[in-house]
C-alpha cells in the first residue's frame, strides 16, 4: 500500500516548501493524518480530510486535529480494557 509521506506528500527529494504548491490534509481509517500534494491522486486507504492549502497550513491543521497519535484501533482496544 502506498503511504503518504508526512512531510511532503511525495518523496523527500521533491520537498519544495518555498513554492506555491497546494497540499491536502489526508486521513486513513486509523485516524492517522498526513499531507499530500493536491495535484496527485490520493493513495488507496487515505481520504481528503477537507483542508487544502500551503504545506505549512496543512501541517498546522494536523497539529490542531491530531492530538492522539495512537491508531484508532488501539484507542478503542484500550478504552474497552477500562470497562
Amino acid at each position: 500500500m502506498t503511504q503518504p509521506d508526512s512531510t511532503t506528500g511525495a518523496g523527500a527529494d521533491e520537498a519544495r516548501p518555498d513554492t506555491d504548491e497546494v497540499y491536502l490534509v489526508v486521513r486513513n481509517d486509523e485516524e492517522q493524518y498526513s499531507i499530500w500534494r493536491a495535484d496527485r491522486e490520493v493513495p488507496a486507504g487515505w481520504y481528503p480530510e477537507g483542508t487544502r492549502g500551503s504545506r505549512q497550513e496543512c501541517l498546522d491543521r494536523i497539529d490542531v486535529v491530531w492530538t492522539d497519535m495512537r491508531p484508532l484501533s488501539l484507542r478503542r482496544r484500550l478504552a474497552g480494557a477500562d470497562v
